[in-house]
């Protein structure tokens, strides 16, 4: 666990680095992997890291603090995610027989993949009434270096733009659906190439982008993406000093652990109550007769408000 840890922290410092230069100036992104150079790189990071917080505090401003005193309701627990919207009446089976008491809904954007023709209003009030919580999914524009070349045919072309347009878009579906403010909205940026800096800039500019629209309109903003892609580089352009991140990490480790623990994320931010895992994938599961493939989830994360009418 040392030993990953180091490396945990040499990357961050890397990309930290990286972020805060410009590109005339930006440092090669090879660096010394020899035991005596990651030891010097890793208290490169430490000193950062401590530096940061003198700067800044002990809770930099998004990334803590308890969102109930916000408005946000509050679910801890087990979770799934699938692609398309269950039937109510798999919901109704599930939630008598199964573990999990939220689901992950994708409620709207370019790139999503599944059709929805079940998700109205009237299903996410019925749901909500079932007693299940609700996490919704957005997924926009993708990275243009992103790990699918599926994905990679929505990319992020004009970042700032993009992330403002979409999240107006966001928001207008979401209170379609009935989901009030003070909920989290999830946008969902699948894994890409971090390493390739004109890339992640585009993908760093858009997620602020839309985070800062989304607040604006009344929602917290959370951010799912691969542990060591999008995860890593938010809590990279943390340590940089950037602002308008996510309020709550969503991480993709499918390591069958069902934890809150991300290695590649401080233990001292997105607390208390902020985070999501995703810990397992493209799972069949059957309860009460009925079968879904869904993703696992460890959840102690904000959920949707519904609105009761």
């Amino acid at each position: 666990m040392r030993r990953f840890t180091a490396r945990a922290a040499l990357i961050l410092a890397a990309m930290a680095c990286l972020l805060t230069a410009t590109p005339s100036t930006a440092p090669p992104t090879t660096i010394d992997a020899t035991p005596a150079g990651q030891a010097l790189h890793v208290r490169q990071a430490l000193d950062a890291s401590r530096t940061l917080d003198a700067r800044q505090g002990p809770k930099p401003a998004r990334t803590t603090g308890d969102l109930r005193a916000k408005g946000a309701r509050i679910y801890s627990g087990r979770g799934f995610d699938t692609c398309t919207a269950p039937s109510l009446g798999v919901l109704t089976a599930w939630r008598r027989s199964s573990p999990y008491r939220a689901v992950g809904i994708y409620f709207g954007g370019r790139a999503r993949a599944c059709a929805q023709p079940r998700l109205t209003r009237a299903w996410v009030r019925s749901a909500d009434r079932l007693g299940w919580r609700i996490l919704p999914l957005y997924m926009g524009s993708q990275p243009p270096c992103a790990w699918s070349s599926k994905k990679r045919k929505y990319p992020i072309t004009h970042p700032s733009r993009d992330g403002r347009r979409e999240a107006l878009d966001a928001v207008s579906r979401a209170r379609a659906l009935g989901i009030d403010r003070r909920s989290p909205l999830y946008l969902d940026i699948e894994g890409y190439g971090v390493t390739k800096l004109t890339c992640a800039r585009k993908v760093l500019s858009y997620t602020q982008a839309w985070n800062k629209t989304v607040r604006s309109k009344g929602y917290f903003t959370g951010f799912y993406s691969s542990a060591s892609a999008g995860v890593m580089h938010m809590a990279a352009a943390l340590a940089a000093g950037k602002g308008n991140l996510p309020d709550v990490l969503w991480f993709a480790r499918w390591n069958s652990l069902a934890t809150l623990t991300e290695p590649l994320v401080s233990r001292s931010r997105w607390i208390p109550h902020r985070r999501v895992h995703q810990y397992k994938g493209n799972v069949k599961e059957r309860h009460g007769g009925r079968t879904l493939l869904i993703d696992r989830n460890r959840v102690d994360a904000p959920v949707a408000i519904v609105k009761k009418k």
